[in-house]
């Protein structure tokens, strides 16, 4: 639930102002109903349970000139933004995470200032290195008596998963200290969602 409260957030935060139909959209946009649990269900019962928490802020607004019930948009509260911002945080100095918790939080590193994204990031490297070392001193055999045999090839998948995604951390701090990217307070950006009414290519 966590991923799907960042995702939509991220989207309403953008437009200002978004009924569930835009959201929906802007998420499959980024693909993120084939890498996320973002499904139209889930999307909009994140929207109704986050109105209700009071991070976000419904609107009435007059149904459309095709008919139908009045449309629901939203627009984040002081504390909805303040969620987000936490969740982006917490997502990128994370470890342990699914690939989708980390995905969406690299979607919205832009958010936070450059130099506490770095700080964040530098973060999850320590982290990385030191589960590494939790994986080689203390759960891999060091003895060829003591070989787990096939079940070792988890503790080298661990070991490469660590060093590995420690490598693309380092280069995304590299990237960012090199001045890539318009992050907040840095002045204007492009938004990455789709505008009211034009068509989604990914849908």
């Amino acid at each position: 639930m966590s991923v799907m409260r960042l995702l939509v957030l991220s989207a309403v935060r953008q437009h200002g102002r978004a009924h569930g139909y835009q959201v929906r959209n802007d998420l499959e946009f980024w693909g993120a109903h084939e890498w996320s649990n973002a499904k139209p269900g889930s999307i909009y019962h994140a929207l109704k349970q986050m109105a209700k928490e009071g991070l976000l802020l419904a609107h009435e607004v007059a149904p459309s000139t095709a008919g139908g019930p009045p449309r629901t948009e939203y627009e984040l509260t002081e504390a909805g933004n303040a969620t987000y911002l936490d969740l982006v945080r917490s997502f990128l100095r994370a470890h342990d995470q699914r690939i989708d918790v980390l995905t969406s939080a690299v979607g919205c590193v832009v958010d936070l200032p450059r130099a506490e994204a770095i700080s964040l990031l530098k973060e999850r490297v320590a982290k990385l290195e030191e589960w590494r070392e939790e994986v080689l001193h203390h759960w891999t055999p060091r003895d060829p008596p003591a070989e787990l045999g096939h079940i070792g090839e988890v503790m080298r998948l661990w070991v490469h998963n660590a060093e590995s995604s420690a490598a693309w951390t380092r280069g995304l701090i590299e990237r960012l200290e090199g001045g890539a990217y318009v992050m907040a307070g840095e002045g204007e950006r492009s938004v990455d969602v789709l505008p009211e009414g034009a068509e989604n290519p990914y849908a």
